[in-house]
C-alpha cells in the first residue's frame, strides 16, 4: 500500500469514529406562574358622591354589571324634561293642520282665479301662506329631532352615574364607601377587579428553547398543591426579544378557568 493510500484510509477511520453533532436534549417541563388575565381598577369617568356599592370583596362579578351609582338627582331631573320635550306632539300636530287648512285655501283660490272670482294677487297671498306653514311644520320637526338628541344626551350623562363592570372577573378590593367622592383622577379607585377567566401562564424559557416552542401550541399546566390537577394550554404570545444577561426568553400560555377553580398567583410546572 502506498503512503498516500494509508492517509485517506487513516483520515477515513478519524471520521468515521468522530460523533455527530447533535442539538442539546431540552427538559420537557418548565417552572411556570400562573397570573389573572388583567387587573383592573374600576373609576368613575365623572365626579360626584358615591350612593351605593353592590359588591364586596371576593365577589364574582359578571361584564356589564352594575357595580356602584353615584348620586343623580339633577341628571334624572334633566332626563325627564328632556323626553317630554321630545315625547311632546302639540307643536308638530298644530303645524300639520295649519298646512293642511293653508293648502286647501291656495287649492280654492287658484281655482276661483281661474273662474275670474279672485285676483292673481289673492291666490298669490294663499300660496304664500302654504309655503310659510310648509315651513313652519319643517321648523316643528327638526325641533322635535332636537329634542330627541337631547333626551339621548341627558340619557348618557344619566347613564355615567351608574359604574359597570368592564370585563367578568372578582373582586379583589372595595376602596370607597356610599357618601365619598369620586372621580377619574382621584387616587383610589372604587373596586379593585381582577379578571380570572382565562389566566395568563407565563414562563422563562433558556434561548436554546427559541423556534421549538410557537403560538399556538398546546402545553399541559400543572398547577401546584393544593390545586394539582392537569389542564391544557396554548401558547399567546413568544417574546421575540431575548434577555441577554439570562440568556432566556419569555412565554405566555392562555389557560382556560370558566369554573374560576384555578386562584391566580400560584406557581406550577408547563410541560410541551
Amino acid at each position: 500500500m502506498s503512503k498516500r493510500t494509508r492517509i485517506v484510509a487513516c483520515a477515513v477511520c478519524i471520521v468515521g469514529s468522530t460523533p455527530a453533532f447533535s442539538q442539546p436534549a431540552l427538559p420537557s417541563e418548565y417552572d411556570c406562574l400562573i397570573e389573572a388575565r388583567q387587573a383592573l381598577d374600576i373609576r368613575s369617568p365623572v365626579e360626584g358622591v358615591i350612593e351605593s356599592v353592590y359588591v364586596s370583596r371576593g365577589v364574582f362579578v359578571r361584564k356589564g354589571q352594575t357595580i356602584a351609582t353615584l348620586a343623580s338627582g339633577p341628571e334624572r331631573a334633566s332626563l325627564e324634561l328632556a323626553r317630554s320635550r321630545a315625547t311632546n306632539e302639540g307643536e308638530i300636530k298644530s303645524a300639520e293642520a295649519r298646512v293642511e287648512i293653508t293648502r286647501k285655501k291656495w287649492e280654492r283660490a287658484e281655482e276661483l282665479m281661474k273662474k275670474n272670482f279672485v285676483s292673481e294677487n289673492a291666490r298669490d297671498e294663499a300660496l304664500a301662506e302654504y309655503r310659510l306653514a310648509l315651513e313652519q311644520l319643517r321648523v316643528a320637526q327638526e325641533n322635535r329631532r332636537l329634542a330627541e338628541l337631547e333626551m339621548q344626551r341627558a340619557n348618557e350623562v344619566l347613564g355615567q352615574r351608574e359604574i359597570r363592570s368592564p370585563v367578568s372577573g372578582v373582586v379583589v378590593e372595595v376602596l370607597l364607601r356610599p357618601g365619598e367622592l369620586t372621580s377619574s383622577n382621584q387616587k383610589d379607585p372604587i373596586v379593585k377587579l381582577m379578571q380570572i377567566d382565562p389566566l395568563n401562564v407565563e414562563l422563562i424559557l433558556p434561548v436554546a428553547a427559541y423556534g421549538r416552542i410557537k403560538p399556538g401550541q398546546r402545553a399541559w399546566v400543572m398547577p401546584e398543591a393544593p390545586v394539582g390537577g392537569k389542564y391544557m394550554a396554548r401558547v399567546e404570545v413568544v417574546d421575540p426579544v431575548f434577555d441577554a444577561a439570562s440568556g432566556t426568553f419569555g412565554v405566555r400560555l392562555t389557560l382556560p378557568n370558566p369554573d374560576r377553580k384555578i386562584p391566580a398567583g400560584l406557581k406550577c410546572r408547563a410541560r410541551f
